[in-house]
Order: C-alpha cells, then sequence, then structure tokens
C-alpha cells in the first residue's frame, strides 16, 4: 500500500519525490533541501561555484567534503571492475560531445579523451591530488548516493519508513514496499517486467534518457571517450542506491564478477537486439 503522504519537489535537474507516513513538516523539508543542495554546490559540473569547478580550474590538493569517501571510494572499484571504462573523469569528454553547463548539445570539432586515473589523480580518504585541471562527473553513482544521504537524514529526522525516489534512483526503507515496472526504454507505455522493493534500492538507466543526437547520449566508455552502443537499459536491484546506481552504469559494459557478487545484489539488463539479460534468482517477474 503506498505511504499516505507525498512530497514531490525539482533538484539536481530531476523531479523527486519523497513518500512517508505523514506530512513532512516545513522544518523537515527545509533540511532535506539544505542536504540536497550541499552536496549540488560540492559536486555539480553544471555550477561554476561547485567544488567540481572550483577543481577543474585549480589542479593541485583539495580536501573533499566528509561524505566524499563511500563515493569516491565505490567509483575506484568501478574503475578497476570495468577496466577503466566507468571513470569520474568523463566531464570535460562529457562537455566535448555537448552535455555541458549551457546545454550546448552541440559536438565540438576536436574530441576530448578522458585521463587515466594514475596520469589524473590520487585519491587518499580526505585529499585529492590532481596533476593537471580535471572536470569530475560522478553522475554514474552520485545521484544514487544522494538518495542514501536523504534516506539516512530522514531516519535521524525519525522517519524510519518511508521512499525516496529520484526519477530512477529509488530507496526503500522500514515497512514501506513498492511495486515498481521496469520501464521498456523504448516505450515508457510498456514495462518488460515488475519488481516489488522492500527495505533496499532499486536503481536504472537507459541511454535514452540524456540522449541529444544520434548516438549521442551520457553514458560514455571512458575508454574509447564514445557512447555505448550495446547495451541500452539497465536496472539494478541492491542494499542501497550508491550500489545500484553504480553498478547500473558498470552494466553498460562487462564488469568483472566481483562487481555484482555482492549480498542482495540483482540486475537486468536490454541489449539495443531486444534481448534482456538478468541475473539468477531475479526476484521479479521478467515479461521478455
Amino acid at each position: 500500500m503506498p505511504l499516505p503522504a507525498l512530497w514531490e519537489f525539482e533538484a539536481i535537474g530531476a523531479p523527486w519525490r519523497i513518500d512517508t507516513p505523514d506530512e513532512l513538516t516545513h522544518v523537515q523539508r527545509e533540511a532535506i533541501a539544505e542536504r540536497i543542495e550541499t552536496f549540488d554546490r560540492d559536486w555539480s559540473r553544471f555550477r561554476t561555484d561547485s567544488l567540481v569547478s572550483r577543481i577543474a580550474r585549480e589542479p593541485g590538493r583539495h580536501r573533499l567534503p566528509a561524505d566524499a569517501g563511500p563515493l569516491m571510494d565505490w567509483y575506484r572499484e568501478l574503475y578497476d571492475g570495468t577496466g577503466g571504462r566507468v571513470s569520474p573523469l568523463v566531464g570535460r569528454t562529457l562537455e566535448a560531445l555537448g552535455y555541458d553547463a549551457a546545454y550546448r548539445l552541440t559536438v565540438a570539432d576536436e574530441q576530448v579523451p578522458v585521463p587515466r586515473w594514475a596520469d589524473a589523480m590520487a585519491w587518499d580518504g580526505e585529499h585529492l591530488d590532481t596533476a593537471s585541471p580535471v572536470l569530475l562527473d560522478v553522475g554514474a553513482a552520485g545521484k544514487g548516493y544522494l538518495v542514501d544521504l536523504v534516506s539516512e537524514l530522514l531516519i535521524d529526522l525519525g522517519i524510519g519508513t518511508h521512499v525516496v525516489d529520484a526519477s530512477g534512483d529509488l530507496r526503500v526503507r522500514g515497512d514501506a514496499v513498492e511495486r515498481i515496472g521496469l520501464e521498456h526504454p523504448a516505450d515508457p507505455t510498456k514495462a518488460i517486467g515488475v519488481v516489488e522493493l522492500r527495505d533496499g534500492a532499486l536503481c536504472a538507466s537507459a541511454s535514452n534518457r540524456r540522449s541529444w543526437g544520434d548516438g549521442l547520449h551520457h553514458v560514455i566508455d571512458a575508454v574509447t571517450g564514445v557512447p555505448t552502443a550495446s547495451v541500452i537499459a539497465t536496472w539494478v536491484l541492491a542494499p542501497d542506491a550508491m550500489h545500484a546506481d553504480g553498478l547500473a552504469t558498470a552494466l553498460f559494459f562487462d564488469p568483472a564478477p566481483n562487481l555484482l557478487s555482492g549480498a542482495h545484489v540483482y540486475y537486468v539488463r536490454m541489449f539495443a537486439n531486444g534481448r534482456v539479460e538478468h541475473s539468477p534468482s531475479f526476484p521479479g517477474e521478467l515479461f521478455t
């Protein structure tokens, strides 16, 4: 049964909704909005006042925010587990392809290769050292991580049962249960399956969600510097949204088995030819 109280709003360029047993107070909403704003001010490559933009302008040593550890460590795992194909260093490449702060959506004459992690930066758990200006993009796992942070804040506010839905990245806590359709990437009126989610996360990614030209979309292969082609949609169930979000991106490639071996991690992915692949014992129903 859906939770009775619903708050809908826009944040970090996407529609959000939070479902709770009771209406959130003004103070609670303000706390959530400030948490999202802080994260955006740290990590958005679309803001000139963000930490990420400062790192892009000023190479050297930068102290990252206190919440950076899990996200950066997870990115390192994703980077290693995909042979460097999932990388937080794709920002300049996305800009050159047209996905920049001004949303030019026009491909530049000269493309920008994605630098290798070891050549471009070093992360010691507190500081990020950059040898030259680099533009980070944490879109592969950052929104999922923010969903987790908002969920944790709700728990701190005494709201243990809730659903946080950030347009494709969803976290369910407490007694809430969500029945979710897996949207067909070629036809949003159809689903390729359905799953019931209890006390966990579901994140989805599709190449048509942020696309702006023939073969141009937001999932970049950091080795080749071009958007992926063979996989068109992924869905991942995991205990938390940061890991589900990152794995949904990794599944556009062929990730190392250890990335998908975590407890209660399940996935579905659809290829451009219509073939659907899923993990064993996927806890849902697939129609194709």
